[in-house]
């Protein structure tokens, strides 16, 4: 047997260029850049990323797809120029306008939001410090920036650097709205990822996409092969850890040091309290972005021009309506402090604590086993405060601080343990119980002193329950009253032993009235929104009880509506936090409550209620942001364990404290109040500076209105979903109680619903390629089979409950329902049932004088941008495709020349409503007449030349959103846009004809 010469037999292959239009493998595909070893880099028609292939040139074929054909069953009503053109440009997943990733993420950015992504493109290297206010959703904006950097190509990988109790929100947000998978880089999993890296290649080149723990990168063996190997695409949450004076902040300072000296590389630094009225820690972190900006003084103007273009901080008051939008925070946060007793049992109890911790401390031991008491007493007091549960884990525990071996050291672990004053960024491990239990040397009296520890943890363990606690039983009567105001309750204590007490307690008292169940730091942070998640997805009420392990990264609004701080934190910074889990954007409340127990039998919860959270709340409502407390409180906090503890005298018939005789407390609280003030004043002096970002206001409009019209107008995407879904069948309910409507699934077409990711068999759902359940519910990606609801429920206002739909192009669901109309629009084989719209049609309206023609094109795009600064493309441009949907129409006028419509002309006919219907032989005629006047040239001139003016725009729009603010943005800007254009790629697609008539078969 002989074969044919390939040479001889067979004609050279045609260079394929980007976004030329080919067939292979039984579809067709579009051309993308890149030629690895002769092969052909090509991403089907239909715009889904995920099966981009390499072609053998052999393989390829002209493409099979064309223009409409005047065939039976192809010509539609009136609503198929609407809902086909509508559902072409929310399935378009590469966009042809500057902001690439919004056509791709499957989250509806607030006006606001958008506003750092503005500021970030306007960079040749972005570097951006994000310090918007706690709930406004800075981890959507940096995550936004992250990904559009990726789409254009200006970064090739990404690290979110964060705490490991942030990590796996991170994750999820990433992967659910942005479409990125990213991995986790922890103590345990950096083995199992280090196993899948092969020879040659570094973690990160394996892993594009990583979240990684700030704490487990920044030692010492890791710290060095992550500066070398990092990505160039660097997010830091949290930033404000990595300033401070502590030795954890002091390592994190050095890592991010030598990671932001490479100039290429982004930087993105996210807090929520940049500016924290230490001007030095604020000086080390815009010292990152730029080390011009260390020495910057933000009170003086032309410094704060300087930083506005590194740095955007917003209030809620800032953006609450902004521009044209408002966004639905609570209205308001009720607050309410409920005093409580102690009982005569434990206010006894706690004399005896207080009188053994004084005669402790004041043991004329060495000054090393003085701090070692000190801390150990400090802890067990705060433990007996808390509950019997905690009291008696810490009497039997030995302290954590006993194995501390300067007064340095017993310092450091005494201020992490009792006063909350922590140098590391994690909460976890912070509710532990510490212990209280020195060596028997070091506690006096050996023996005679371990007996009494153990006589006092009896004693506390006789204490439990609402009979003998008064705290726990003034808890029980607090969540009733807000269960029965219709509040499910987050109660957030600060022990673990204290949070499961607490836990058990309630459960007992609720009985079948409420759900209860405890999150604590014994649990993988994994594992803590498995536990929320069980306990939400019961039906009726839910209380949660918690440590601050939830005080961080775990957003509750959907949920739960109030807080309950059953433990006072001695750092008023985490009752902000407690509290800005249900006090955030997504809340559908108006109001939110926050209740706060404290005794008033010690007198201390209500000093630190007095000095340090009242205080707090105080000045956050008086200038919008949260100004952290000086040093943290420390001073004022000393002085008040010295009081307590060396000063105070005897307890043994009042229990009450006298804080307000003793000087030296008295004096520390002044001077904490004066410079706290001093910080306050100084933040609001540069707060509307930043909350622009520098941008006016008519260039954000301009900028965000041209963003508008590239996603779509809410009200036409409502209207497309809920006409698709009529049109194939499904009986639409309007909700009464909101905007938007129900869709029963029963009724729709097979691959529609595949493409919802509800199978009938369960095996279909696990099938590779097989489409995942767009459903916003706990068991997120995985298909929905047997238990799939019934209904599809969308919602046009934002935030939607979980199981339910979003009216936007970035929803999965949306973006099912228009994919489905575009991809049945193309398949002549499908039933007329089960294609709700079509390539053709002819519209008889009042709308029109003169016979008018509308084509549906679709345009291709090849976009170079920068060049790349790093990697092996390093300063070659950057070449993409992009594609966009455009409208044309011409009438034709009295003498016979086409006048073409105006884009105002034609969204006026996308408006048009029928006069009657049009009988067949009319449609054949008129379908057929346009068909063949696309052939005359004046046509294909039109074509190409409105494909050459959106190339020019699409360039000028590019070289907008990057020329900078300020002359050395300007320069740099204007290198960056010297190498930017964009041209067609090919001939359009006609993807539909439309005529509109007077008459029936009139024209003029």
């Amino acid at each position: 047997m002989t074969f044919p010469s390939v040479t001889s037999a067979q004609s050279p292959t045609p260079r394929r260029a980007p976004g030329d239009l080919i067939s292979a493998r039984g579809r067709d595909w579009v051309v993308q850049p890149g030629t690895p070893g002769g092969l052909v880099i090509a991403q089907p028609l239909d715009g889904d990323r995920e099966f981009v292939t390499a072609l053998f040139p052999h393989e390829i074929r002209e493409p099979g797809f064309g223009r409409p054909k005047a065939v039976p069953g192809e010509v539609g009503d009136f609503a198929s120029a609407g809902l086909l053109r509508t559902a072409l440009r929310i399935a378009a997943s590469h966009g042809a306008g500057p902001f690439r990733s919004l056509a791709s993420i499957s989250v509806q950015p607030r006006q606001y939001q958008l506003v750092p992504l503005m500021m970030a493109l306007r960079m040749d290297t972005v570097r951006l410090l994000i310090g918007d206010d706690v709930g406004i959703g800075k981890t959507v904006e940096a995550a936004l920036i992250g990904k559009e950097l990726i789409e254009q190509g200006s970064a090739n990988g990404m690290v979110v650097l964060c705490s490991p109790a942030l990590a796996e929100q991170w994750q999820s947000e990433l992967r659910e709205k942005f479409g990125m998978e990213a991995e986790l880089v922890l103590p345990s999993t950096a083995a199992r990822l280090q196993k899948g890296v092969e020879q040659g290649q570094t973690l990160f080149q394996r892993y594009p996409y990583t979240v990684v723990s700030t704490d487990f990168i920044k030692q010492s063996d890791r710290r060095e092969t992550f500066r070398r190997t990092c990505p160039d695409l660097l997010i830091v949450d949290e930033a404000h850890t990595c300033v401070g004076a502590g030795t954890g902040h002091q390592q994190r300072y050095e890592l991010l040091s030598s990671l932001a000296r490479d100039e290429d590389r982004h930087l993105i630094l996210v807090t929520a309290t940049p500016h924290s009225g230490d001007a030095h820690a604020f000086a080390k972190l815009t010292g990152l972005l730029d080390p011009g900006l260390k020495g910057l003084d933000p009170s003086l103007p032309a410094h704060r021009d300087r930083l506005a273009r590194h740095f955007v901080q917003r209030r809620r008051r800032d953006i609450r309506h902004y521009l044209d939008q408002d966004t639905p925070f609570p209205k308001d946060r009720k607050l309410r402090e409920v005093p409580y007793q102690l009982g005569s049992e434990y206010a006894q109890f706690v004399r005896d604590i207080i009188a053994y911790a004084r005669e402790q401390v004041r043991r004329p031991d060495g000054s090393l086993k003085q701090r070692l008491t000190w801390w150990s007493v400090l802890t067990l007091l705060r433990c007996v405060l808390s509950s019997p549960a905690a009291a008696v884990e810490t009497l039997t525990t030995r302290a954590s601080i006993a194995a501390a071996r300067s007064e340095e050291e017993a310092d450091r672990i005494g201020r992490a343990a009792a006063l909350e004053l922590i140098d590391d960024e994690a909460t976890d491990g912070m509710d532990a119980v510490h212990g209280s239990l020195l060596d028997t040397d070091d506690i006096g009296d050996g023996a005679r002193g371990s007996r009494k520890l153990k006589a006092f943890a009896v004693r506390a363990q006789a204490l439990a329950g609402p009979d003998t606690d008064a705290k726990l039983s003034t808890l029980v009567d607090e969540v009733k009253g807000l269960l029965v105001d219709g509040y499910d309750p987050i109660v957030f204590c600060r022990f673990i032993p204290t949070a499961e007490y607490v836990a058990r307690h309630l459960a007992d008292a609720l009985g079948r009235s409420a759900h209860v169940d405890a999150v604590t730091g014994k649990l993988h942070p994994d594992a803590r929104q498995a536990r929320i998640d069980e306990l939400t997805a019961k039906r009726g009420r839910h209380v949660l009880v918690a440590t601050d392990c939830l005080s961080e990264g775990v957003n509750l609004q959907d949920d739960f509506g109030a807080v309950l701080h059953y433990d006072l934190s001695w750092n008023p910074t985490r009752h902000e936090q407690r509290e800005g889990r249900v006090d955030r954007f997504g809340q559908s409340r108006e109001n939110v409550r926050s209740v706060t127990l404290y005794d008033t039998d010690t007198g201390i919860d209500g000093l630190v209620l007095n000095v340090l959270i009242r205080k707090h709340r105080d000045i956050a409502e008086q200038i919008g942001v949260v100004v952290p407390v000086p040093d943290g409180g420390d001073g004022v906090l000393r002085a008040l364990a010295n009081s307590l503890l060396v000063r105070g005298q005897g307890v043994e018939e009042q229990l009450t404290l006298d804080f307000g005789t003793d000087e030296l407390f008295s004096q520390a609280r002044e001077q904490l109040h004066k410079e706290w003030d001093s910080a306050a004043d100084r933040e609001s002096k540069i707060l509307t500076k930043f909350a622009h970002s520098g941008l006016r206001p008519d260039e954000v409009q301009a900028e965000l209105e041209a963003l508008r019209q590239a996603l779509g107008e809410p009200t036409d995407i409502a209207d497309f979903a809920r006409e698709t879904l009529k049109a194939l069948g499904s009986a639409v309910r309007p909700d009464p109680r909101s905007t938007g409507f129900t869709a029963p699934v029963g009724p729709l077409p097979r691959g529609l619903r595949h493409g919802l990711g509800i199978y009938e068999d369960p095996d279909q759902g696990e099938a590779p390629g097989a489409a995942q359940a767009p459903a916003r519910t706990a068991a997120k990606g995985r298909a929905r089979i047997a238990a799939a609801p019934p209904e599809l429920v969308f919602r046009q206002d934002l935030p939607v409950a979980a199981g339910q739909h979003a009216l936007f192009r970035g929803d999965p669901a949306v973006r099912a329902v228009a994919r489905y109309v575009l991809d049945s629009a193309l398949d002549p084989t499908l039933s007329e049932h089960d294609r709700p719209a079509r390539r053709l049609g002819v519209i008889r309206t009042t709308a029109v004088e003169a016979r008018t023609v509308l084509l549906l094109a679709r345009y291709r795009f090849r976009l170079t941008l920068p060049p790349r600064r790093i990697g092996p493309s390093k300063g070659r441009p950057h070449e993409l495709v992009a594609e966009d949907a455009q409208l044309l129409a011409w009438r034709a006028t009295d003498d016979g020349v086409r006048e073409w419509l105006t884009d105002d002309e034609i969204t006026l006919l996308l408006r048009a409503t029928p006069d009657r219907n049009t009988i067949p032989s009319m449609r054949e005629q008129q379908i057929g007449r346009a068909l063949d006047e696309l052939d005359e040239s004046d046509v294909e001139e039109r074509l190409e030349a409105h494909g050459r003016e959106v190339a020019d725009r699409l360039e000028a729009a590019h070289k907008r959103v990057r020329e900078a603010a300020g002359e050395r943005g300007r320069a740099r800007g204007a290198a960056a846009v010297r190498g930017i254009t964009a041209d067609p790629a090919g001939d359009p697609d006609l993807l539909g004809v439309y005529v509109y008539v007077k008459r029936p078969g009139g024209s003029r």
